[in-house]
């Protein structure tokens, strides 16, 4: 039977958010998923949809969500559905909203030099098979410096300063690129590469990707059976009232 997958695709252009959907279906579509891509965030409004899914894939930019919609998706991976993307696209979604940047891991602070910038990925040595077998590499596009929710599982890492700045005049530091994280029974995984499609499609960041989706999706699945042998339940998360 296939798993089922919605791709939340908008906000700013200059992500080609389209564009990288296309790509996201494509490798979705490989591993055997069935995809609806949409184009508006009113696709967050049916909560029992968003549960009964077993990946949901946010590809929006800088924008601004009602609360209702995001405590949709919260209880939807607090249930076990997986969450996955990458770049602003899930950590610079809705800078005003905390609750989806508790929920992901992060949020988007700074890219030092803008596009362009030339800078080693290295992979972590973790107890995830997320990026098992995969060397380090180089990307040329925009370094992503984020605050960082310190229980991710942290996959891979860039080396900060590379760009001048005046972050340069602290010591230097690894930021993490991809990770993974908890969110209730779900599955949280996040990649900071992907500033246009051309960087989505690079067969690291694809392999990336692939493996990251596959992870999230395999979640609620697990989650069931042992919830059906254990009794155990994800919790509710009751952090929302006053956060906005």
């Amino acid at each position: 039977m296939k798993k089922t997958a919605l791709i939340v695709q908008g906000g700013w252009e200059g992500h080609e958010p389209e564009q990288v959907a296309g790509i996201y279906k494509q490798i979705l579509e490989e591993e055997n998923f069935e995809v609806e891509v949409s184009d508006t965030l009113e696709s967050y409004a049916d909560a029992e949809k968003l549960k009964s899914l077993d990946l949901i894939v946010p590809n929006w930019t800088m924008d601004e969500i009602d609360p209702g919609y995001v405590r949709n998706v919260s209880e939807a991976v607090i249930s076990g559905v997986g969450l996955a993307g990458s770049h602003g696209g899930m950590c610079d979604s809705f800078r005003k909203n905390v609750d989806w940047q508790f929920m992901t891991g992060g949020n988007w602070v700074a890219h030092p030099g803008n596009d362009g910038i030339e800078y080693m990925v290295n992979v972590k040595h973790s107890s995830s098979p997320i990026l098992e077998g995969m060397a380090d590499f180089k990307v040329v596009s925009e370094q992503y410096y984020l605050h960082v929710d310190p229980a991710v599982e942290v996959l891979a890492t860039t080396r900060f300063p590379v760009a001048e700045g005046p972050h340069a005049f602290n010591r230097a530091v690894d930021m993490p690129v991809v990770w993974t994280k908890r969110w209730g029974a779900g599955r949280v995984f996040y990649n900071s590469l992907g500033h246009v499609a051309d960087i989505v499609a690079m067969p690291e960041v694809s392999f990336i990707m692939r493996r990251g989706f596959r992870w999230a999706a395999e979640g609620k699945a697990l989650y069931a059976g042992m919830a059906d042998k254990s009794g155990a339940k994800a919790g509710v998360y009751t952090g929302m009232g006053d956060s906005q």
